[in-house]
């Protein structure tokens, strides 16, 4: 049972744990007759989800979405907010999160002392040659378009799942007139990496061990593979990288 939980996504999982913490506080108030207020109710589901959270092995992130999913459902509805601005909240999130469910990657945005701390890593500037770059899960086009305008010598590429921000970066990129620079919407996947002396990735860490064999398959001797925060177990980079942001981020650095 547990190998079989196991194979489940972590997001299904949680559901499923919180539809056996709700089926559970509801036999138990039938069964001992007593009469909860719906938050105190609730509370107790967000316990008893997190003990079956902690018992199945989910992260401590998601131990706290268990805790306090329902809690904050219930206040929610007590709100009395019209119905569809929980349908146009869960569109929003639907854009923005699309690929979540399966990717296991949220969408994390990169400081600007990260974009500046790449600007280091670039490959030196040589007459007559260019270098590329490609942004795995490339977000906003952050990293994309304030590398372009420091290094004209560059080609820089995107490739973003979601939809809402690949739109916003596809926009950021055509407004500014940013030349050197461009997105596509798909998955990382499905890109070959052959193509590009530095990639750079700010995933999770669910993936980072599936990246790091594509790396090692795909990209040539000499390439640079950098991550950011997310380190891959039992292969340490030759370099490392602390960036002074709000969160001390690393910038972890193979040579391949």
């Amino acid at each position: 049972m547990r190998s079989l939980i196991a194979k489940l996504p972590p997001s299904v999982i949680a559901l499923l744990l919180q539809a056996a913490a709700f089926a559970g506080m509801l036999l138990f108030s039938r069964a001992t007759a007593m009469r909860m207020p719906p938050l105190l109710f609730a509370l107790m589901c967000g316990v008893l989800a997190t003990a079956l959270g902690r018992i199945a092995g989910l992260a401590k992130w998601w131990l706290l979405i268990q805790l306090l999913f329902v809690p904050a459902l219930v206040l929610m509805l007590s709100l009395g907010l019209p119905p569809n601005f929980f349908l146009i909240v869960f569109l929003i999130l639907l854009v923005v999160y699309w690929s979540t469910f399966r990717t296991q990657v949220p969408l994390y945005l990169s400081s600007r002392r990260i974009w500046e701390a790449m600007e280091l890593l670039l490959p030196p500037p040589t007459p007559d040659k260019n270098f590329t770059f490609i942004d795995l899960g490339s977000g906003i086009g952050g990293v994309l378009t304030h590398l372009a305008v420091v290094r004209q010598d560059g080609h820089f590429f995107g490739v973003e799942s979601a939809p809402l921000p690949y739109l916003w970066s596809w926009l950021r990129i055509r407004l500014g007139g940013y030349r050197n620079c461009q997105v596509q919407w798909g998955s990382l996947w499905n890109c070959d990496l052959l193509h590009y002396d530095v990639v750079f990735a700010y995933l999770s860490p669910v993936p980072m061990d599936e990246l790091w064999q594509k790396a090692r398959r795909e990209m040539r001797p000499g390439t640079v593979f950098i991550s950011n925060t997310f380190a891959v177990a039992g292969h340490p980079p030759q370099q490392t990288f602390t960036v002074d942001d709000l969160h001390h981020s690393t910038l972890y650095i193979w040579h391949m």
